[in-house]
């Protein structure tokens, strides 16, 4: 009887883990993505990349004037100068000094043109990491002022910037200021633009300037002042054109025994940055350089 009891209670248990086992459900079985293929790029003709081609070194050649002779310039005419404070293969010329006088500069070995000593040509690194180009050691430079191929304005400029020849020595002779007249007396007429109206020019129609900082009959303009402004000269009485009051012309003793022009008391000088009749590019040079009107008065 207890056997059978047994038999039937175990029968029972396994009926009810049965059912319990049927009824708890089971976990979903994990999902897999399906693999989908990465899509192929076909790549398309493409031409190369464009690389700038650069001319080499920059190159030096020779330029020439009446008043200087042969001297260097690049490759545009453009004249190229020397600092005489400068030592070998080194510049002393930065800052506000290279901002007027810009470093003539290389990315690669700089070429000699006709003329020109290749051998004498070198290179020196600035301070700021750039290539200045040299010539018999000399550092080259540009000057700011010069605006088209052959100016010469920087030439004797405070006396230690130079155009420099081929051999590599510095041309330190100024341009030669404009002649007096070939009969003796220096000719003052009468020149006119739009902007200035009627100012005093010399025979040629070139441009004479006053300087305020002279007294009467007194020239303090000389040395390295009359290298950018030459003395209008004369070798006799000065003579009155059309317009020009003869009795305002007069004369000035120079400290080297020249004689110089005067109008009204003001001693008359030329610009050297004015290449051609008609040019006022001196007019209120540093506020105290002006042309002079036919009253004898500044502009």
């Amino acid at each position: 009887m207890k056997t059978k009891l047994m038999l039937y209670s175990l029968t029972i248990l396994a009926l009810v883990l049965s059912a319990c086992a049927s009824a708890t459900p089971m976990p979903p079985a994990p999902t897999i993505a399906p693999v989908v293929p990465a899509p192929v790029i076909v790549p398309t003709a493409t031409s190369a990349p464009v690389v700038p081609v650069t001319g080499g070194g920059t190159a030096v050649n020779v330029g020439q004037s009446a008043a200087l002779g042969s001297f260097l310039v690049d490759s545009k005419g453009m004249t190229l100068y020397i600092f005489t404070k400068d030592t070998a293969n080194t510049s002393n010329c930065s800052g506000a000094c290279a901002n007027n006088w810009p470093p003539l500069l290389t990315k690669g070995a700089p070429t000699a043109g006709t003329g020109v000593t290749a051998s004498l040509l070198g290179t020196l690194t600035r301070a700021d990491g750039s290539v200045q180009v040299t010539y018999n050691s000399m550092p080259l430079y540009y000057f700011v002022a010069d605006k088209a191929a052959g100016d010469t304005k920087g030439q004797a400029v405070k006396s230690v910037w130079y155009v420099l020849d081929a051999s590599g020595k510095a041309i330190t002779t100024a341009p030669a200021a404009p002649a007096a007249s070939s009969s003796g007396g220096a000719m003052v007429n009468l020149g006119q633009n739009a902007t200035l109206g009627s100012f005093l020019v010399d025979s040629k129609g070139m441009t004479l300037y006053l300087f305020t900082k002279d007294t009467p009959n007194t020239s303090n303009c000389s040395g390295g002042c009359a290298s950018y402004w030459p003395p209008l000269l004369t070798t006799g009485a000065p003579v009155a054109g059309t317009g020009v009051t003869a009795s305002m012309l007069g004369t000035t003793k120079r400290a080297d025994g020249s004689m110089q022009v005067t109008y009204n008391g003001w001693p008359l000088y030329y610009y050297i940055s004015d290449k051609a009749a008609g040019d006022t590019t001196g007019e209120n040079v540093q506020g105290v350089w002006f042309v002079i009107t036919p009253a004898g008065m500044q502009k």
